[in-house]
């Protein structure tokens, strides 16, 4: 019955790594109850945000939250919901690339910054979050909207797509990131926005900071403060 399951497994799945799907087991060994819903697609990310929340709450590292480009809200979800007792701040133009971020990629050729993300609101984000009162909406162009905050951060999410924001998003928050604190910076590894990689590589070249890949959809990266 046991070599039966393993072929059975096996046969699987092959058929789904045709289709570029893969079946593995996730923290196996782990006891504690899961901070998050696993059984959602791009798991591996939301697997990986559940064990660096972990260390972050377990160690006490202080300093709130934030993303940086929140498009529908549905990583910004999943922070709110790990971090429970921090303020999340929300960085978007709740209407799409800006347009001087989508010249300067057209003129480097980094993306044809063509993507639609308008098909959102603050109000829709807002009513997926399970801990809406501690969320601030930073509506508008950054690092413009970065003004007047006077905090630290123990997780930041840069997903903004295209060089500008990024590269400014990292210089805003790594030197405000807390000891023991994370940065996801997404699509580091998706071709479709090369501007991401030019802009981390950049960044962690010039401060001499190290930064982990991991294998999601689009290829984060994970960069920590110790």
């Amino acid at each position: 019955m046991k070599n039966l399951s393993k072929s059975i497994y096996y046969l699987i799945s092959s058929i789904l790594q045709k289709k570029h799907l893969y079946l593995i087991k996730s923290m196996q060994f782990v006891n504690r109850a899961k901070l998050i819903d696993l059984r959602r697609m791009d798991y591996i990310r939301m697997s990986t945000l559940e064990l660096c929340a972990n260390e972050i709450l377990s160690n006490n590292v202080s300093g709130n939250t934030a993303e940086l480009g929140v498009y529908r809200g549905d990583f910004a979800k999943e922070i709110n919901s790990v971090f429970p007792d921090r303020k999340l701040y929300l960085f978007d133009t709740f209407e799409g690339f800006d347009s001087r971020d989508v010249k300067l990629e057209i003129e480097n050729s980094y993306s044809s910054g063509s993507q639609d993300f308008s098909g959102t609101s603050v109000g829709l984000v807002l009513s997926k979050m399970p801990f809406p009162d501690n969320c601030i909406v930073r509506k508008g162009f950054f690092p413009d909207t970065a003004e007047g905050i006077n905090d630290t951060f123990c997780f930041v999410s840069i997903d903004a797509d295209l060089y500008k924001p990024i590269i400014d998003g990292l210089k805003y928050f790594y030197p405000k990131l807390s000891k023991g604190g994370y940065i996801f910076v997404h699509d580091y590894n998706n071709d479709g926005y090369s501007g991401v990689k030019r802009a981390v590589d950049e960044f962690c070249r010039k401060e001499n900071i190290s930064f982990v890949p991991i294998a999601d959809v689009a290829g984060t990266v994970v960069i920590s403060k110790g």
